[in-house]
């Protein structure tokens, strides 16, 4: 339009930073976080954000490097999320549950100049270096972040080498009046967040400062989070940043509650000891909420608002944790999307419906949220949208501002991912009348018995739904017949028992008989630190069983 101008006066670069510097005025005297005994005001954690940028500015950091961090949620963690940026460099959260090989791999795949190490991770680190130092690389400076609660002397100290530097010290050598690197595009990276790891070869998804505000944002927004609330940190900071709620609650003026380990015990007591209104977690960390003993449970003081996400929930235990007093909402996405990328939005009118209803309405993955422009289920081949007949199978497809930049150093990957104009997730879903999306099953999960599609999150949640059952995956296992069928993995409650033959029974009376196990092992099933069953592992193992048609023959 005529007369306009874009300057600096209608125009900044997006940044999360700016949540960090907004809180620091507004709730200066609040607790911004707590970790023990440990408290830090909002004001306080800017002034160490600061330092802690400053602090790497002076060690030779500049635009665009990428420092990377090995440790839990605690205080450090969360500072890094706004230190590291403020620095205009990349923050690069590791997944604390990789191996010295993966985390010297990522390093090197990353460029990292500088890694943050807790000191429960430090030999894990170091391992990680000792590898990259055989190839001749310049290994990044190593920072190690000591126990809260302990003095540096006792801690560790003996495994400190010439060149190490520790945190709290490191801080001291910052400048309280540093002069933050702003983004020139807010398009730039802001953090770079390695997949799962469910495969051999986690990708590099790069985020921007513009997508981590406005996922920031949403996720505010999907968590209903009112000014002051008060989050429990069990979604771990280096999955996807938190769900972006690490700068989230900054834009609140919240207090974040760190728990290093993610138990029971240690949920209950911060929902109790410090009035907890928000946590999130996966699946998995509401089942071992509904299944802590009584020794363990407190009543809730509040009602807690928790986001769930990561797996789609069985609604049994979605059931449950609404007896408990907590509030559930099911969001989902990927590290691709930030994280969250849709939400399972209640409506008024299914409050009237039953409780079981009510839970299955909820384990929902939803529509796009607010800072996603939108999502589909379409068909791969021809992007044409399926029918919303909540039968037909199709691939979920996202687009907005909120999708990630790309795969660092893999640019088939990205064309790869982003082929149609839509990011392409992997995973299957149906479409209800609604419009809500349901997902059936990751791409590479589904299985196909006889020409037959059965989705393993339909009979999982089955399983699920028996009393004896704590957890469940299901996944294909080779038949010479079939091509193959559904193989049940069951981990059952302390004190409970249950047979084979009575799993399958139960859900060849809920299902159709095509769609039931075959078989069924009892075993504890392997995770990622995120809480997704590594579905990958139980394939190798049910494959390494052989074929039922085969056995039954000899």
């Amino acid at each position: 339009m005529e007369g306009t101008i874009r300057c600096s006066a209608n125009y900044v670069p997006l940044s999360p930073i700016s949540f960090l510097e907004r809180a620091a005025v507004v709730y200066g005297n609040r607790i911004s976080i707590v970790y023990g005994d440990v408290k830090f005001t909002w004001a306080e954690t800017r002034q160490r954000c600061l330092k802690l940028a400053s602090a790497l500015i002076q060690l030779g950091i500049s635009r665009g490097d990428v420092v990377a961090a090995l440790a839990p949620n605690i205080p450090a963690m969360y500072e890094l999320h706004f230190g590291v940026p403020m620095a205009g460099a990349v923050l690069c959260t590791l997944n604390v549950r990789h191996d010295s090989a993966m985390v010297s791999v990522l390093l090197k795949h990353s460029e990292a100049k500088v890694i943050f190490v807790d000191y429960q991770f430090l030999d894990i680190a170091k391992g990680a270096l000792k590898i990259l130092s055989k190839e001749r690389i310049k290994l990044p400076y190593l920072v190690l972040i000591p126990d809260c609660d302990r003095q540096l002397s006792i801690v560790h100290n003996r495994t400190l080498i010439p060149g190490d530097l520790e945190y709290e010290s490191f801080l001291v050598t910052g400048k309280p009046n540093f002069e933050i690197v702003w983004p020139s595009d807010e398009w730039g990276a802001i953090a770079l967040n390695y997949t799962s790891g469910t495969t051999s070869s986690p990708k590099g998804v790069v985020y921007s400062h513009r997508g981590a505000y406005l996922n920031s944002l949403a996720a505010v927004l999907l968590n209903e989070m009112p000014l002051m609330p008060v989050y429990l940190w069990c979604v771990p900071m280096f999955h996807c940043n938190g769900w972006c709620l690490t700068w989230a609650v900054a834009a609140q003026g919240g207090k974040n509650v760190c728990l290093r380990n993610v138990t029971a015990a240690g949920i209950f007591t911060s929902i109790a000891g410090h009035q907890v209104s928000h946590m999130g977690g996966a699946p998995t960390v509401l089942n071992m909420i509904i299944n802590a003993p009584p020794s363990v449970r407190r009543s809730l003081p509040r009602k807690v608002a928790v986001m769930t996400g990561g797996a789609p929930p069985p609604p049994q235990v979605l059931f449950k944790m609404e007896e408990l007093g907590f509030d559930v909402t099911h969001s989902y996405g990927l590290t691709e999307t930030y994280g969250p990328g849709t939400v399972c939005t209640w409506k008024p009118e299914w409050s009237s419906l039953s409780p079981d209803e009510q839970a299955k309405i909820k384990s929902r993955q939803g529509l796009h949220h607010i800072g996603m422009e939108e999502v589909d289920v379409k068909d791969p081949a021809t992007m044409k949208s399926i029918p919303p007949d909540a039968k037909t199978m199709g691939e979920v497809m996202f687009r907005g501002n909120t999708v990630m930049n790309g795969y660092l150093k893999n640019l088939k990957a990205t064309e790869d991912a982003f082929k149609g104009g839509w990011f392409r997730s992997g995973d299957l879903a149906v479409k209800h009348p609604d419009g809500y999306i349901e997902l059936k099953d990751r791409a590479k999960d589904i299985i196909i018995s006889g020409g037959e599609n059965i989705s393993t999150i339909e009979v999982e949640s089955v399983i699920f739904s028996h009393p004896a059952v704590l957890e469940a995956a299901v996944v294909g296992k080779p038949d010479d017949y079939w091509g193959e069928t559904p193989c049940a993995f069951v981990k059952l409650k302390d004190g409970n028992t249950a047979t084979a033959d009575e799993i399958i029974k139960y859900c060849r009376d809920r299902l159709p008989h095509y769609m039931a196990p075959k078989t069924v092992i009892f075993d504890d099933l392997p995770k990622t630190s995120t809480g997704k069953t590594q579905k990958f592992v139980l394939r190798q193992k049910a494959k390494a069983m052989g074929s039922i048609s085969k056995a039954s023959k000899l």
